[in-house]
């Protein structure tokens, strides 16, 4: 395979149904590198002390989606021999365990990938505008990511 017939891609995807981890990993695949480095972000069972029975995620999807590419527009500015990013985020129910979130990069080496993913989950809880709902047994509440640039510009 000829280097120029495996372009750098972004593969992005908001979606309902449950998220799959070789389906993610798969993407970023390239013969040209020898890392592939992933972030699986799961739902817990408990949150200070109280019983979390499941999440939900709304998101603005058009929005989210731009920023995210603004996000993988960054990383391969920041590390150039990034190949392929794949993030994928669930909206709707997400029950204990499942996951909310999987980014995947790949590069020729360890570094970068590694780098590029710790980057991208850290960007996009920061800018992205998806919505995280925590369900408890007996009550709610709508999650604020500490990392929000618009939710911390307002205290």
């Amino acid at each position: 395979m000829e280097e120029s017939e495996d372009v750098p891609k972004d593969f992005i995807k908001l979606k309902s149904e449950k998220l799959c981890v070789d389906e993610v990993s798969e993407l970023v695949v390239s013969p040209y590198c020898g890392a592939v480095s992933l972030f699986i972000g799961t739902t817990r069972n408990n949150f200070e002390g109280k019983k979390v029975i499941h999440l939900e995620y709304e998101a603005y999807t058009s929005m989210a989606e731009t920023e995210i590419k603004k996000i993988c527009r960054d990383v391969r500015q920041k590390w150039p021999s990034v190949k392929h990013i794949a993030v994928h985020h669930r909206l709707g129910v997400v029950p204990i365990t499942e996951a909310s979130v999987i980014i995947a990069v790949s590069s020729p080496h360890r570094a970068e990938s590694l780098e590029a993913v710790m980057y991208c989950i850290n960007t996009l809880k920061a800018s992205v505008p998806i919505w995280k709902k925590e369900i408890y047994e007996d009550e709610y509440s709508w999650k604020e990511n500490k990392e929000c640039f618009w939710a911390n510009s307002e205290k």
